[in-house]
C-alpha cells in the first residue's frame, strides 16, 4: 500500500490530506452498486487513500463503509491491516436535542459503520436562529469525553458560530467548508481563527469544479 501525506487532528486522529468523499453513493445520482462501491474502496486504500468522509443522510454510505470495514478486518486475519479512518456527519432534523436523541443517532451510525468508536463526528445544523445546536454540541462533547467520539467537528458553520461554540469550552477539531481559488470566503476571518485555535479546515470544492461549471 502506498503512503500518502497525513495530517493530525487535535484529538490525535491521523487522516489523509485527501479524503474520499462518499456523497456519490447517497443514491441521489441513481441506484448504487454496493458490491462495486466496496471494490472501489479497496482500490483507494491500496493506493494509500484510507480516509473516507460520509454522513448519516448520505443514503447507504455508512452501511457501505461498514461492509468494507468488516471485509478489511476479516481479510487481515490477525495480520497488520491498513488503518482506516471513517469521518461521518451528524445532520439532525430540527427538534429536541436531548442527550438520548443525540446518543441514539450516534449509536445508529456506529452500527451501520461497524465500529465501537466514531473516529470523527462532523455536526451540521440547518438554522442558526434555532440555538439548540449548542445543546446538541454540549451532548456531543460529553459523549466525546466518554469515548464514544474521538474527534468532534463541524461542517458548514460560519466564523461567528465557530467563535461562539469554542467560547463555550467545546473543543472543535475541524470545520468542513467550501474553499477554492474561486471561493475564498474562509480566508476572510475563519482561516485566522482556526489557526489560532488548532482547528483544521477540511475543504470541499477545492478544485472549483462546481463554480467552473456554472
Amino acid at each position: 500500500m502506498s503512503s500518502l501525506p497525513k495530517v493530525t487532528l487535535s484529538g490525535g486522529l491521523e487522516i489523509c490530506r485527501v479524503l474520499n468523499g462518499m456523497w456519490q453513493v447517497s443514491g441521489a445520482h441513481g441506484a448504487v452498486d454496493k458490491v462495486r462501491a466496496v471494490e472501489a474502496m479497496q482500490e483507494y486504500v491500496d493506493a494509500g487513500f484510507t480516509t473516507f468522509d460520509m454522513a448519516d443522510i448520505y443514503g447507504p454510505a455508512e452501511e457501505i463503509f461498514g461492509q468494507f470495514n468488516s471485509q478489511l478486518k476479516s481479510r487481515s486475519s490477525g495480520s497488520l491491516s491498513p488503518a482506516l479512518q471513517g469521518l461521518t456527519k451528524y445532520v439532525p432534523r430540527p427538534g429536541l436535542m436531548e442527550r438520548k436523541v443525540v446518543e441514539k443517532a450516534l449509536q445508529r451510525s456506529m452500527t451501520r459503520m461497524q465500529v465501537d468508536t466514531l473516529d470523527c463526528v462532523q455536526f451540521h445544523w440547518w438554522d442558526y436562529g434555532d440555538k439548540r445546536y449548542l445543546e446538541a454540541l454540549g451532548h456531543l462533547s460529553d459523549l466525546q469525553q466518554e469515548g464514544v467520539i474521538r474527534e468532534l467537528a463541524l461542517t458548514n458553520f460560519d466564523t461567528q458560530r465557530l467563535e461562539e461554540i469554542t467560547s463555550k469550552g467545546i473543543r472543535i477539531s475541524s470545520n468542513q467548508v467550501q474553499y477554492s481559488v474561486i471561493d475564498q470566503r474562509p480566508a476572510a476571518r475563519m482561516e485566522q481563527f482556526c489557526v489560532a485555535n488548532n482547528i483544521k479546515l477540511l475543504t470541499y470544492g477545492t478544485l472549483g469544479a462546481q463554480e467552473a461549471a456554472i
